[in-house]
């Protein structure tokens, strides 16, 4: 689909979304928080009335990952600039438009929208509203010039973890799945696949991956990112075929892999993504393998400050390996586990990837 036809299709499926959402506002979407924080930085925002605001997808906040990396990006830009900040949380996509619009009503200056399902309603609020300033984040593709895209190219730490993942697994089977099947999502899946192919090639191996084919662009998912349940029914499917390492792929469904290793008899290990999970949830720090993480609160931070310094564009950030963006998260517990070499020719791959001898096959890059 071109660009003109998607931000097409997008302001169609905004339209509808208010139109359905409006009156379910009350009912289905959570109240706006309207979150003070201490003045530790410059009085300037708060005194020129500067309002930081960010609408979660249907994850929420307390998803762990997403949303929750996304709101904590938010948090420190309000308390760098001195002023406060209103959150709102929806519970379906038919909250979206109507959550952006309540934001709008309270008089937020910028608008985090967390995720590409927030894409068509992020769109047509921003056109109905040039002077507020919109940051997408996990899409790029609005042309509008109070709309900054904020990117991460996954595929790059996702390159070095599905490396990793081939060369720790000892049945020969790694799996992934997403939540839904777009961009955003898949990219961390072609990432890990295409460094599983390169370990394959570097080492005569044969390490298969279950769950995405990243020729075809065909796998398995959940179809959303609050199923906990389907997640682990998906898990179990994947963790049948003989699969040791798992990456799922969408915020807090990543907690229905874990009970379905919790509940196998087989050793298996957990791969986080968006932050370090070990770290973001200690319960299951004795099966995180690693994370394949960005760096989304400073990220975020840092675009909303620009915003409220006059600095504001509509030209993407685009996170990688070279600026800090994106990254693998430690090995923690799984440390003395992986071979001893492993490390050093992760450090090789990333400083290939960097210099661009080493180019990942996606669609999806941003």
């Amino acid at each position: 689909m071109s660009p003109t036809s998607t931000r097409a299709a997008r302001l169609a499926a905004g339209t509808a979304l208010a139109l359905a959402g409006a009156l379910a506002l009350a009912s289905c979407a959570s109240a706006p928080s309207d979150s003070a924080t201490s003045a530790t930085g410059s009085t300037d925002a708060a005194a020129s009335g500067f309002l930081p605001c960010i609408v979660s997808d249907e994850g929420g906040f307390d998803d762990q990952s997403f949303n929750q990396l996304g709101l904590e990006g938010v948090t420190l830009a309000a308390e760098a600039l001195g002023t406060k900040h209103i959150d709102v949380q929806s519970t379906s996509e038919s909250d979206y438009a109507p959550n952006i619009a309540s934001l709008v009503d309270q008089g937020c200056t910028t608008i985090v929208t967390m995720g590409y399902l927030l894409a068509a309603a992020t769109e047509e609020a921003a056109l109905a509203n040039p002077d507020i300033h919109f940051i997408m984040v996990d899409d790029n593709t609005i042309t509008a010039d109070n709309v900054k895209g904020v990117v991460w190219d996954t595929s790059q730490s996702g390159f070095l973890v599905g490396y990793a993942a081939a060369s720790y697994t000892k049945t020969g089977k790694v799996g992934t799945y997403g939540g839904a099947q777009i961009p955003p999502v898949t990219l961390y899946m072609d990432g890990f696949a295409r460094g599983v192919e390169y370990y394959n090639a570097q080492k005569g191996a044969d390490v298969q991956v279950v769950g995405w084919d990243p020729e075809t662009q065909t796998g398995q998912f959940t179809g959303n990112f609050s199923d906990i349940n389907a997640a682990k029914v998906l898990s179990q499917g994947i963790l049948d075929q003989g699969v040791d390492i798992i990456v799922p792929v969408g915020g807090p469904i990543y907690k229905g892999a874990a009970q379905a290793i919790r509940e196998s008899s087989n050793s298996v290990a957990l791969v986080g993504v968006d932050t370090d999970m070990y770290v973001s949830d200690p319960e299951y720090d004795d099966i995180w393998f690693t994370s394949i993480a960005r760096d989304m609160p400073k990220s975020i931070s840092e675009v909303i400050q620009d915003s409220a310094n006059g600095d504001f564009t509509n030209e993407s950030y685009v996170g990688t390996l070279d600026n800090g963006g994106v990254l693998m998260s430690p090995f923690h517990d799984f440390e003395s586990k992986v071979a001893p070499t492993l490390q050093a020719e992760l450090d090789t791959i990333k400083a290939g990837i960097i210099a661009g001898d080493i180019v990942i096959d996606t669609p999806s890059a941003p």
